[in-house]
């Protein structure tokens, strides 16, 4: 297998490990990361992810040498792999954390993209390489890019195929943080540790409503009106509410 997976504690460490070629993936590997992701989402004793890369780079996007699809028949099933893969991503309830070194091009992007955040080492190199081929992002650039920084400047990335240096992102707010003083992975994890303390209840509600912030008012506060109520019940509702009582750390089971 070309993805492989760690567990630190609560936080599981997903790595896409092809370093001869930029961690590019194949077809077989989108299986991998969907399945595991699914597993993931599955486990209780996993309350955070962290995806990274290996050997110095997250991703160089889809492995080229597969390209070229003999027929749409053939060329459809590369597309469902590929959305299924981004999909597993996505919709995992867990906080999800991208550590990004290096390469991050295309569709691997558009897999950190994917993610809740990114954190980048001072080498993180960013673009959208799809026009050098004659393609369009896929793998939902466009829509993740449109929603971070809007579409006009969104369009400037895509349409130039230009470089982004971790300073930028930042500026741009495509990344969270660059980390200079340690390694990239070492700070994901924190944060994934820190997360994975929290309530995994509220953490997966929270990222439903997150994904419905773009409804208008009145829609998202129907979403909203059905969340809290859920939550008054559960028992890490209860025991938050104890240990702020107590001045206490809470102790939260996903409950």
């Amino acid at each position: 297998m070309s993805v492989r997976l760690d567990q630190d504690g609560a936080v599981a460490v997903v790595t896409l490990d092809r370093p001869d070629r930029r961690n590019a993936f194949t077809m077989a590997m989108r299986g991998e990361i969907a399945d595991m992701f699914g597993a993931l989402t599955e486990d209780r004793d996993v309350r955070a992810i962290v995806l990274t890369g290996a050997g110095g780079h997250f991703c160089s996007g889809a492995d080229t040498s597969e390209m070229g699809a003999s027929d749409t028949a053939a060329f459809l099933h590369r597309m469902r792999t590929l959305h299924h893969m981004i999909r597993s991503i996505v919709r995992t309830p867990k906080p999800v954390m991208a550590a990004v070194d290096g390469t991050c091009v295309g569709a691997g992007w558009s897999i950190a993209l994917a993610c809740d955040m990114i954190v980048a080492a001072p080498d993180a190199r960013f673009a959208q390489l799809f026009g050098r081929i004659g393609f369009a992002p896929d793998a939902g650039a466009i829509w993740q890019l449109a929603r971070l920084v809007g579409p006009m400047r969104a369009k400037e990335i895509v349409y130039s195929g230009r470089t982004i240096d971790a300073a930028e992102a930042l500026r741009l707010g495509l990344i969270l943080s660059i980390e200079d003083r340690r390694p990239v992975l070492a700070a994901a994890i924190d944060m994934a540790r820190d997360m994975s303390a929290g309530p995994p209840l509220a953490h997966a509600m929270s990222k439903q409503l997150f994904d419905a912030a773009a409804l208008p008012l009145d829609q998202f506060l129907d979403r909203e009106f059905t969340v809290q109520p859920m939550l008054a019940a559960t028992a890490d509702h209860r025991e938050g509410l104890e240990a702020a009582r107590a001045k206490r750390a809470p102790m939260f089971n996903g409950r």
